[in-house]
């Protein structure tokens, strides 16, 4: 292996070249090679998408997959991508993704902890991107959020495979706790970017639209993980989140009260996973289940959420026949709590469209 001794600042890629090479060349790449992903991420900031020099860029950094400590490659980059900000956030995070992925694969047996790591590094830096909410706002992606949350669906698939596959995690104690660990993921994406993503203004005929690709990726990531969708919704209609229950860990540890809300509006606003969902619950039962998560959505601010929350609101209560309500759906907590919340945003919410809400 020849260590070629150009920078890159000065438009050359240090090349690790496999033939011929010095002994001396090679233990030195094996011990230090990851100190050049620092360098690697910068000059990638700097050039064009696509590029020669970008290309070089990549093909060094599989080199040093090749030649390095994976442990040591895997910090390195989650390094890269946790000091990542603003526009370069993305910029960092899309071409990382396969080498990531090659290095956990790498792992052998004992990779649940540094996935978990890996996907709440990532998630956690793009949260920071602004979710586009206007249409020429999704159309421009000016941060490449869309496409971001395109390509982390690619970077989990192997991962979420493992355990799908799995005959019995009781046995497989690290696969089990993988399962966890991508569980925790799927929670936090329902959280953001979906909680505020606009799905409801998005046509019909958009159904390929990275945002809610997204979504039906994440609701199938949970059914593939064995995630009980209706035990997941119920526990949380009637009771606080508990992760005692067999074949569900959506405690408050790995499930919000945001992202049970955002399965239920996916769920019963946008039908998104609801094939998943073999229970048939009465009419009544799904108000005062959803009362919970209405009054979290209109707890906000936020136009999408509030939005969220009255459409979730108003397909519950379209399920009632005769319009007509069972007085028990009133000793729900939760249901005074919509009311008067429901109250606030008729009388004081700035948003027009909102306040004229089936007006």
């Amino acid at each position: 292996m020849c260590f070629k001794h150009r920078t890159l600042g000065q438009g050359g890629v240090i090349g690790l070249h496999s033939g011929p090479h010095n002994q001396t060349d090679g233990i030195l790449i094996r011990n230090v090679g990851w100190n050049l992903i620092g360098p690697i991420a910068k000059c990638m900031q700097s050039c064009a998408v696509g590029s020669e020099k970008e290309r070089g860029c990549l093909q060094l950094l599989n080199a040093l997959i090749e030649s390095c400590n994976p442990k040591e490659i895997l910090l390195g980059i989650l390094e890269q991508i946790d000091e990542a900000a603003g526009d370069h956030i993305s910029r960092i995070i899309l071409p990382f993704l396969q080498p990531l992925q090659i290095v956990l694969l790498k792992l052998g047996n004992k990779k649940s902890y540094s996935v978990g790591l890996s996907l709440s590094t990532i998630h956690s830096r793009l949260s920071n991107l602004p979710v586009p909410y206007t249409a020429q706002q999704m159309q421009e992606d000016k941060y490449s959020l869309c496409q971001c949350c395109l390509a982390l669906v690619q970077f989990a698939q192997p991962f979420i495979d493992i355990v799908s596959q799995s005959i019995d995690l009781s046995k497989e104690a690290d696969t089990e706790e993988m399962r966890k660990e991508l569980l925790t993921f799927c929670f936090s994406c329902l959280k953001y970017p979906l909680l505020n993503a606009p799905l409801n203004t998005l046509p019909e005929d958009e159904g390929d639209h990275p945002l809610r690709v997204f979504a039906k990726q994440i609701m199938g990531f949970l059914v593939s993980l064995g995630e009980s969708l209706p035990r997941t919704f119920v526990q949380r209609g009637h009771s606080a989140p508990t992760n005692d229950t067999e074949g569900s860990i959506s405690g408050n540890e790995v499930c919000s009260v945001e992202s049970l809300a955002c399965l239920s509006y996916l769920l019963f606003v946008q039908h998104i996973g609801i094939d998943s969902f073999p229970f048939v619950f009465g009419p009544s039962f799904l108000v005062k289940s959803n009362m919970g998560h209405v009054a979290v959505l209109l707890k906000r601010t936020e136009e999408s959420l509030l939005s969220k929350g009255l459409d979730l609101l108003e397909h519950s209560l379209l399920r009632v026949d005769n319009g007509s309500l069972p007085e028990d759906v009133l000793e729900v907590l939760t249901a005074n709590q919509v009311l008067q919340d429901l109250v606030k945003v008729m009388t004081l919410c700035p948003i027009e469209h909102l306040v004229s809400w089936r007006r």
